[in-house]
């Protein structure tokens, strides 16, 4: 066996007893993930339901109780309260009993059967701007299906059909499950935090200890040490994995449309890039305690904000796309919903799996550069 292989594993297999001999470094690689798989996938959810509705029907007709039943009978409304006017949903609004108000006006049934525009009005709290855009897209969806029912079944006929009727049929989450979206996002968030947080330990560790010392007695080169910490980070950050899809796919049915071994690949790459992050902070610092801090600033804020879990990367500032590019998790997360939802293959996710390869060698090669065999 070559000399470079047999100092890499000697130094693996030290690094692998000191994961396992610390506790602490156990529950936080296998306990975290399960932790925030429950709390992101129940918590984190873009699904709007329920949202109490304060209804002021002018009208009372036939037509106006049709109306109000399907949009009652949807998930996303929830009729409380019957109103008189506008000014008493005011109040109601300025109370948090009512999320929206329903208004019908005067003559909207006979607006129907005159094949005329019937106007309606939702008045919408705009304090929480999320639930307020998604009940809203709801309600024009629901409010522009029963108005056409509503016209043809007054006798409008043909004369007031529209001239396209559009049939939307949403492919990879037909249902538009919040879950299906969170928790492949999820799982780079995860591996990010934790793999920087645990490799950014490592050296800064042997420096506190002062065992860095004792492998520079050693013949074993800097990029020994580099790749021999790396290589049983990689390992944990596998199981991390395993453990966050075999949790999306029991408590959440999060499918695997595509391979898993690109999949695995796709994370191997990830995971060599934040782990070279982390040991790149700790060569820096040499301190566990800034260590932990550069480490959860560095992955945690990009790899949320910049990285399209949460906002799509197109949305943003020119300037924040760029430098989005230098975050690994944008790429990964692009591989995960790629695989996993949409089945694609590597023909289609290439770019981004060169992304990731690129980075990984920058960071490795830099960190590798950044370690000296000193004491300065």
């Amino acid at each position: 066996m070559p000399p470079f292989l047999t100092r890499l594993i000697a130094l693996s297999h030290k690094e692998v007893i000191h994961v396992i001999r610390d506790r602490q470094v156990v529950y936080l690689a296998l306990g975290m993930p399960l932790t925030m798989v429950l709390l992101f996938g129940f918590a984190v959810t873009f699904d709007v339901q329920d949202v109490n509705l304060g209804v002021v029907d002018h009208d009372s007709s036939p037509a106006s109780r049709r109306f109000l039943a399907a949009m009652a009978a949807s998930d996303t409304f929830t009729i409380r309260r019957r109103l008189d006017s506008a000014a008493e949903a005011e109040q109601l609004f300025r109370r948090g009993e009512i999320k929206g108000a329903l208004i019908i006006p005067p003559g909207f049934e006979r607006q129907l059967a005159r094949g005329g525009r019937a106007r309606i009005q939702l008045l919408m709290d705009g304090a929480d701007g999320t639930t307020t855009r998604i009940a809203l897209g709801y309600a024009r969806g629901v409010s522009q299906q029963q108005l056409i029912e509503l016209i043809r079944q007054q006798g409008g006929g043909a004369s007031v059909a529209l001239p396209l009727e559009p049939r939307v049929r949403t492919w990879f989450n037909p249902r538009m499950r919040s879950a299906l979206f969170v928790v492949p996002g999820l799982v780079a968030l995860i591996l990010a935090m934790l793999s920087v947080l645990l490799s950014a330990l490592t050296v800064a560790r042997e420096w506190e200890r002062g065992s860095m010392e004792q492998l520079f007695t050693t013949p074993v080169g800097r990029s020994s040490v580099v790749l021999g910490k790396l290589l049983p980070y990689v390992g944990l950050g596998l199981v991390q994995t395993l453990l966050v899809l075999t949790a999306g796919a029991w408590l959440f049915d999060v499918p695997l449309e595509g391979s898993f071994w690109l999949l695995m690949g796709a994370t191997v790459l990830f995971l060599v890039c934040v782990l070279g992050q982390g040991l790149l902070i700790s060569t820096i610092t040499r301190s566990q305690q800034v260590a932990t801090q550069a480490g959860a600033i560095s992955s945690m804020l990009p790899s949320l904000l910049l990285s399209g879990f949460l906002f799509p990367v197109e949305n943003m500032p020119t300037f924040l796309q760029w430098v989005s590019a230098v975050v690994p998790a944008r790429y990964f997360i692009s591989c995960l919903r790629g695989i996993m939802l949409q089945g694609r293959g590597a023909a289609q996710l290439w770019p981004d799996l060169l992304g990731l390869a690129v980075l990984g060698v920058a960071v490795i090669g830099i960190c590798t550069a950044k370690f000296r065999r000193s004491l300065d």
